[in-house]
């Protein structure tokens, strides 16, 4: 247990840190009420069975493993629309070789599976520093759409049951429902611009309200109470109204009376 756990440590790492970056872009797209192609991000270490279980089926060495079995790190980046994977794929490409380098591409939605499976998937070279010094491992990058992330779940966990062999029924079924996801994708295409907005208007309207208050509540510490009380009331209506621009105004209104506090301080 101690031989596999000194090899994954680094995996793990890996894993967390990508996550990191990847959730970063998320979340200043959206603090600055900017459309975000990356919706959520996950990650996971593929168990040690599952290891053993893939070296065996593919012939490979216990010493080549960490060279030949390119998933044990995997990070899973969900997307609202397919054209938000390929921004994301760009997102990637800047970032080669420079903290990380694109090995190879497997376009699954171009090119989908006989069995219906579509998704994006970069395979990437990551250097991390161990407690023993530095070290490069191959990670996987699964892009896709929520529908695409249904389906697969579900194929996957088909598979699992029936140990690859599933039977016909039951994989034309799969691939009804793939195409089924598919067309989902497409439909939910054609109101992406609504959608967008909304999210957009969403997003601007919630990073206003928390400079709002976060502004109120520094007027209360630096002894500003009744200054802060006063913004209250127009936030309560304001946002009562639900008018962005009175939000606006407001939320400009108290940073100029925070600054001109402060100054005096």
């Amino acid at each position: 247990m101690r031989h596999w756990k000194k090899i994954l440590i680094p995996y793990e790492q890996a894993v967390e840190e990508l996550k990191v970056k990847f959730k970063a872009i998320r979340n200043e797209l959206r603090e600055m009420s900017e459309y975000s192609p990356i919706e959520f991000v996950t990650g996971r270490v593929k168990k040690v069975s599952s290891i053993i279980e893939k070296a065996q089926k593919y012939g490979i060495a216990e010493n080549e493993i960490e060279e030949k079995i390119e998933d044990i790190a995997g990070i899973r980046i969900m997307c609202q629309f397919v054209d938000d994977i390929y921004k994301v794929v760009e997102l990637i490409e800047q970032r080669d070789g420079k903290d990380l380098k694109i090995e190879y591409v497997k376009d699954y939605i171009k090119n989908r599976k006989e069995s219906g499976y579509r998704s994006y998937h970069m395979i990437i070279r990551y250097p991390i520093q161990t407690a023993f010094g530095h070290k490069e491992i191959l990670a996987e990058i699964q892009i896709r759409t929520l529908a695409m992330n249904f389906w697969a779940t579900i194929e996957h966990s088909i598979n699992y049951k029936y140990k690859k062999n599933v039977p016909e029924p039951i994989k034309e079924r799969l691939k009804k429902s793939a195409e089924a996801a598919h067309l989902l994708d497409k439909e939910m295409w054609t109101i992406r611009d609504e959608v967008i907005n909304a999210q957009k208007f969403f997003e601007a309207k919630s990073n206003t309200v928390s400079s709002i208050v976060n502004n109120m509540q520094l007027l209360k510490s630096i002894g500003q109470e009744e200054k802060a009380n006063k913004f209250r009331e127009k936030f309560n209506k304001a946002l009562g109204k639900g008018n962005i621009v009175e939000l606006i105004e407001l939320s400009d209104s108290i940073k100029l009376a925070v600054d001109r506090y402060k100054a005096f301080e």
